[in-house]
């Protein structure tokens, strides 16, 4: 089942690269970049994009991986299938320089690799160790507690105003809500089908505690992905796709696999130097977003444009 659960990863990785591209060139046409490098997108512009083909069919393509991804969370533990999303910033990558003619410079390439290199060292970690143990009241109580606290910080970018944020703070907010939303997902469908929780409700015995828990977790979980879909829509009229997936690929991944070790205990049979490995390969995978953040030749580009 974990082979199958990879093979689900990695064709999600594949749709999440293609339908960012074309959500990202549909935004594109839209952004209003400054010199500062920021930019937003308004509601109005957000409503005029489904009238799109481009944009609609990325969102399909979006749509599709997500489901194959949580197809493959139900086969395998979080902290294996997360961090195989990866694959899908080499593709982006890739298919972006290809598109918009754009040479990726050295430090873009050594960027990507760090992203890559840290995310497939914690997978190849993961294979070995990682286990899926029930999830507990208390575990989920603790989960709730930060995505309640991570989605109401969000909600305030969200009204207080996204011209007042850089590129930066739309890319990482997307990956932690979306990483939110893949760990509310595991819990949700794991408490309801493999913990008895869906025939407790349909036969109206539900536990109040624990199933109320777990709604209360599907409510997060789409709140979550509603300002999550924002988050990205913004990071699209922000920046080049392939710098949008690195933080959906990488932040992503290391918000719901840390999770994953400290609350879900899917790393309880792990050794030290394995976990102190997870930290190293996290750390390098995130040096590499915040590299390509700052030496994307795309917004270096942008940056050096003339105001005016």
């Amino acid at each position: 089942m974990r082979i199958l659960a990879i093979c689900l990863a990695l064709l999600s990785a594949v749709l999440l690269a293609i339908g960012t591209q074309l959500q990202n060139g549909a935004v594109g046409d839209q952004k209003k970049a400054a010199l500062s490098g920021r930019s937003h997108l308004k509601l109005n512009q957000l409503i005029h994009l489904i009238r799109r083909p481009q944009w609609v069919t990325g969102l399909v393509l979006t749509i599709a991986a997500l489901a194959l991804q949580f197809t493959a969370l139900l086969l395998a533990p979080l902290i294996l299938v997360q961090p195989i999303g990866a694959i899908a910033l080499v593709i982006t990558s890739l298919l972006n320089a290809k598109i918009t003619k754009t040479r990726l410079n050295k430090a873009s390439v050594l960027a990507i690799i760090l992203c890559t290199t840290g995310l497939g060292a914690f997978v190849v970690m993961a294979h070995e160790v990682a286990v899926e143990p029930d999830i507990d009241n208390n575990a989920l109580m603790l989960i709730l507690t930060m995505a309640i606290a991570l989605i109401a910080t969000f909600a305030f970018i969200f009204f207080k105003g996204a011209e007042r944020f850089s590129p930066i703070t739309f890319i990482l907010g997307a990956g932690a809500l979306f990483g939110f939303v893949a760990t509310l997902t595991k819990v949700v469908v794991k408490r309801l089908f493999q913990q008895d929780g869906f025939n407790r409700l349909i036969s109206f015995q539900g536990e109040f505690v624990t199933d109320g828990l777990t709604l209360l977790a599907l409510l997060c979980m789409l709140a979550a992905g509603l300002l999550g879909a924002w988050f990205v829509q913004n990071a699209y009229a922000s920046g080049p796709p392939d710098l949008v997936v690195a933080g959906l690929t990488v932040i992503d991944p290391l918000v719901a696999v840390s999770i994953g070790v400290v609350l879900l205990n899917e790393a309880m049979n792990a050794p030290w130097p394995v976990m102190l490995g997870f930290v190293a390969s996290g750390a390098i995978s995130v040096v590499g977003v915040f590299l390509l953040s700052k030496v994307h030749p795309e917004i270096i580009r942008d940056t050096q444009k003339p105001v005016g």
